[in-house]
């Protein structure tokens, strides 16, 4: 069976690349599930997304993922995030604390706007850690 040639990265580092049998990436668009062979396309990743590589045995890789694009084309999956971290990474204590943080702002200013964001990056964190939101 054919497999994808992926691979996560971000201004600060390489995140993850490697084979896999499926990406689902959250889009301006929507969701996309990207598997062998797939038709070339370019998607913009949402704020505050969830990346999963489906890795067969291995196991499903998680991301957070905050904005940036997907890439697809003859098998290949490049992902560029503007922010990302995989779920093993996640400090569950400090995401949540932010989360809590982040909804205090939202409910003290009118706009919340830059409290949103952050709610948005620490719901993302806690999913990709397999964490209930």
């Amino acid at each position: 069976m054919a497999k994808l040639r992926v691979g996560v990265v971000s201004p600060e580092r390489e995140i993850w690349s490697g084979e896999a049998d499926m990406v689902i990436a959250k889009t301006v668009e929507g969701e996309i599930g990207i598997m062998p062979n797939h038709a070339p396309v370019l998607g913009i990743l949402v704020e505050g997304g969830v990346l999963t590589v489906k890795r067969g045995d291995e196991g499903d890789l998680v991301a957070a993922v905050h904005g940036g694009f997907v890439s697809v084309a003859n098998n290949e999956v490049s992902v560029l995030a503007e922010l990302a971290e995989l779920g093993s990474e996640v400090d569950v204590a400090r995401a949540r604390d932010a989360l809590s943080r982040a909804l205090a702002t939202v409910d003290a200013e009118s706009t919340g706007v830059d409290g949103q964001l952050a709610a948005k990056r620490a719901r993302a964190r806690l999913r990709a850690a397999g964490e209930e939101v």
